[in-house]
């Protein structure tokens, strides 16, 4: 294969990294520029290695029965959608491919039991969190596929309402005044709630005219009011200076409320916490979570990674609606490395009633071993000296373990923990099927039996899937 060569192919699958694949002339040829699987294509190759070739997509020779015509005008500019041309139906089939097929080659799992994909019934307007980036000339948007270079967007089907018309003022106050401090938005809204949160980040400690800036908000999110009931409010302004947050209009934090078995939980959010970015979808993949923990009333629970405190609480509160007397022997112990999340957590606790949760602030794969005597623990002092420190807690057993890491997986020290801790069952919360594979293959060789996981499409259109995975201690 050569250079510059155009080659037909068959296109066999979609990358995670939304290129295609195929095979032409014994040689793997990946294909950027819109090619869905069951196409057949034509590609100008532009980059030729030993085994494998890069590809961009000239022309669709014969379409795949499950193309779709994109609905997105911004399909193909901006960097977000990679599956807006393949239906829902084979989106789901895909991911739940994807995840299977990389249990086997970096799970080393022979024939790993992969549940059909949990997917969604709202498909649009989905996102309760948009991160708008800014653009050298007052653009508000979202970068380029494989670029620094932001397109203005002025509308998005995936994000609220809320999001945008607060990304259509921020636009107008940079055009009108010519400030450039402001390098990102983020907008979040609890759809359960109707409360809105704008979050700046600058450049500059102080925001020239911010008082105008946050008036144009407000009244960005009360216009959406004009036909509803209730509707929307905006209850926060931040601003994020060097890590720094600080509330500058407002509440310091927004309330979510879910109804779940007939009761209501409430979660409150503040501007550096996570939270899930699909609210229906976090409903079933909490419930499913639920279901492999299996909580019967009494056992210790370490919540790793645990943000806001959602998760544990969650499966609490399905405790309690069995059984309040057996729920309140049951122990939640949270570790979270973003302290304003630690702070939210607490407060989620105390809001929901459950005295039986504690939340500490550290990175946990330095705070489990610590609490578990497998490792020394460390503090700053007064006179900016590193000096050991006594974990808040000893941990020596527990019976379930969530883990729900960010991107990149679990550490290996803490997967250690993990197993030293003997939980007779781990619940595995994943938004990237290639780390949850590596960090399974981990744990399969230190004690632990891969039992299921099912995939949750949190983020239709892209090629984004969370998966929840139950593992069990092995039986001697």
């Amino acid at each position: 294969m050569e250079k510059n060569k155009t080659v037909e192919l068959v296109i066999d699958d979609m990358l995670d990294d939304g290129r295609a694949f195929g095979r032409c002339e014994g040689c793997a040829v990946f294909v950027n520029g819109g090619a869905v699987p069951g196409d057949r294509v034509r590609a100008k190759v532009t980059k030729v290695k030993k085994s494998s070739a890069e590809a961009t997509l000239t022309e669709v020779t014969v379409p795949s029965a499950d193309r779709i015509a994109a609905e997105c005008p911004y399909f193909g500019e901006c960097g977000g959608c990679a599956m807006q041309e393949l239906s829902y139906d084979a989106q789901e089939k895909l991911k739940t491919e994807q995840v299977r097929a990389k249990l086997k080659r970096l799970g080393g799992l022979e024939d790993p039991k992969v549940n059909d994909c949990i997917g969604a019934e709202t498909l649009k307007y989905y996102r309760n969190k948009a991160v708008f980036a800014i653009g050298p000339h007052g653009e508000v948007g979202f970068m380029k596929g494989k670029s620094h270079f932001v397109i203005d967007i002025n509308d998005c089907m995936l994000q609220s309402d809320a999001a945008m018309v607060c990304a259509d003022a921020l636009r107008a106050f940079l055009r009108e005044t010519g400030i450039r401090c402001i390098t990102q938005l983020t907008v979040k809204t609890a759809f359960g709630t109707g409360e809105v949160m704008a979050i700046l980040d600058s450049e500059s400690k102080e925001i020239p005219q911010i008082d105008k800036l946050v008036s144009m908000f407000d009244d960005a999110v009360y216009s959406l009011n004009e036909d509803e009931e209730g509707g929307y409010s905006l209850e926060s302004v931040a601003v994020i200076h060097k890590g720094k947050c600080r509330i500058i209009a407002g509440k310091p934090t927004i309330t979510e409320e879910f109804i779940t078995d007939g009761s209501v939980l409430k979660f409150e959010i503040s501007p550096q916490s996570f939270f899930q970015v699909n609210p229906e979808q976090m409903v079933k993949l909490y419930d499913k979570a639920a279901d492999y923990a299996d909580l019967k009333g009494g056992e210790t629970v370490l919540d790793l990674y645990c943000g806001a405190g959602t998760i544990g609480i969650w499966l609490l509160e399905k405790l309690r609606n069995k059984d309040i007397e057996v729920c309140g022997k049951t122990k939640v112990i949270g570790i979270e490395s973003v302290k304003p999340a630690v702070l939210d957590a607490n407060r989620n606790s105390v809001i929901n009633g459950f005295i039986n949760t504690r939340y500490f602030c550290g990175k946990a794969e330095e705070e489990l071993p610590g609490m578990m005597g497998r490792a020394k623990l460390y503090k700053w002092n007064e006179i900016n000296e590193r000096v050991e420190r006594e974990p808040e807690i000893k941990i020596e057993h527990a019976d379930v373990v969530i883990l729900d890491p960010p991107r990149a997986g679990c550490d290996e020290a803490l997967l250690a923990a993990v197993a030293a801790a003997q939980p007779d069952r781990i619940v595995y919360v994943s938004c990237d099927p290639g780390t949850l594979a590596r960090d399974i293959r981990y744990l399969t060789a230190n004690g632990y039996e891969f039992i299921e996981a099912t995939p949750v499409d949190q983020f239709p259109w892209t090629t984004h899937i969370e998966c929840v995975t139950l593992m069990k201690k092995f039986k001697n």
